[in-house]
């Protein structure tokens, strides 16, 4: 079968599916005033109440002022176990996707591989990943390695289960019309399964990319070896009741995942502009 016949059948589904979902009108979301001030209101009264409690037990919760100036004085101490934490997100989060993704494709062509792995797969997750860690650390030493498998495992799950959605989730008239072009299985994944699998993916990715950062913390708590990194942080200064860098380690790790959430959403809206709407997250 011809490439030009595939994409331009490809293309006239895709025409198809833009004209029925018809133009798109109306202001940005974010100029409506009803999307962000009641995010605001909620902001102001959460920041309100915890000032409140910390003026009231100062041993409970630090004031905002206070995790603003460490965060401020020891920038550098930050930044340094920052781009620790990051390297373990970067690294774990990229094995734990491609991994889901890669055995999703398989298990979509062969269904016999998902009988023989996927039973596998749920005693993996269902195993809490804090009485994993120590074990990797035994395998594979008190490096990376094991913070990087971690974080990896934590990301696997859901993106394997939205990937393999979404690769089951094909038109079924379109594929018809491939089967009867006597498409290959090469060139219906490439034109039909993967583009239509993207929203699967991205919403497997909402999960998966915020999860990345728990599970890198979670590594840094209970995986021994060196001591960097902000998850190490939150727990040394905690057992040195040092609240503001506690706090102030916390709030970092919050922020890098609503940082990923944030890239996340305007990446899918710059690829997946043909897509209708937000796909529901599984797993």
């Amino acid at each position: 079968m011809s490439d030009i016949t595939i994409r331009d059948t490809t293309a006239t589904i895709a025409a198809a599916t833009a004209r029925a979902a018809g133009p798109r009108r109306g202001m940005p979301p974010w100029l409506r005033w009803g999307s962000w001030v009641p995010t605001l209101i909620t902001f102001v009264i959460a920041a309100v109440l915890w000032q409140v409690i910390a003026w009231t037990n100062p041993y409970v919760l630090p004031s905002l002022g206070d995790i603003g100036a460490s965060l401020i004085g020891d920038a550098s101490m930050y930044w340094s176990n920052f781009l620790v934490t990051l390297l373990e997100v970067v690294v774990g989060a990229a094995a734990g996707i491609l991994a889901g993704f890669l055995l999703a494709v398989v298990m979509t062509e062969f269904q016999i591989i998902e009988r023989a792995v996927m039973p596998l797969v749920i005693i993996v997750m269902v195993t809490p990943i804090v009485a994993i860690a120590p074990a990797l650390v035994v395998a594979f030493g008190f490096g990376m390695v094991p913070k990087f498998i971690v974080t990896g495992l934590v990301v696997f799950f859901p993106m394997l289960v939205n990937s393999l959605a979404g690769l089951r989730d094909v038109d079924q008239r379109a594929l018809d019309v491939f089967t009867t072009l006597h498409a290959s299985r090469w060139e219906i994944f490439r034109e039909l399964r993967f583009p239509g699998s993207m929203p699967y993916v991205f919403a497997g990715l909402r999960i998966a990319l915020p999860m990345a950062v728990v599970g890198a913390a979670v590594a840094e708590f209970v995986a021994a070896g060196q001591q960097a990194g902000l998850g190490s942080l939150v727990t040394t200064s905690a057992a040195q009741a040092n609240l503001p860098v506690t706090w102030g380690a916390i709030t970092l790790l919050a922020i890098t995942g609503v940082l990923l959430i944030v890239l996340l959403a305007l990446v899918r809206r710059r690829l997946l502009w043909w897509s209708d709407g937000e796909v529901t997250a599984k797993g």
